[in-house]
């Protein structure tokens, strides 16, 4: 696997999003869960992730991310954009979003949080690992709030 996006996007109907982005992207998701779905798509190449939000509620994107082979290639991000004065937020062997995983955690200038992780393993969870930072709910996540959350969410 080379490197691809991902896009995080908390839906309010997790069944009609599937259906849409499966005939948009031609494919069906690489993972179902309980509140959860991603796609792995080769063409753009994008992870498309979607968490159930709440009913009613407009789709709004929940996080950004950079999805890499290695925990070796986290950890040469870590230092790349500590290098470029950006603060960073590690979690390694974080489980959340029904993957264990290493990650490194920015936010842009409008405080869109942005992650550089690799998926090390499945596992059984969409909630996030206690004292992670991963997986945060509706409220936690809303990015137009005064107080900026460390990380919208995760996957």
């Amino acid at each position: 696997m080379t490197s691809r996006v991902q896009l995080a996007l908390r839906v309010p109907d997790l069944d009609a999003s599937i259906a849409f982005y499966t005939k948009l992207f031609g494919t069906e998701p690489a993972k179902l869960r309980d509140g959860y779905a991603n796609f792995t798509i080769a063409e753009p190449p994008l992870k498309l992730v979607l968490i159930e939000g709440t009913a009613g509620e407009a789709t709004r994107m929940d996080h950004l991310g950079v999805e890499v082979d290695t925990t070796e290639a986290v950890h040469a991000a870590t230092t790349r954009l500590g290098e470029a004065g950006l603060a960073t937020d590690v979690e390694n062997d974080t489980t959340c979003c029904y993957a264990l995983q290493d990650k490194v955690w920015v936010h842009g200038p409008g405080q869109e949080p942005w992650e550089v992780y690799v998926v090390k393993a499945d596992a059984d969870s969409l909630a996030k690992q206690q004292g992670s930072t991963c997986c945060a709910g509706p409220a936690e996540a809303d990015i137009s709030s005064k107080e900026p959350a460390v990380a919208g969410g995760c996957c």
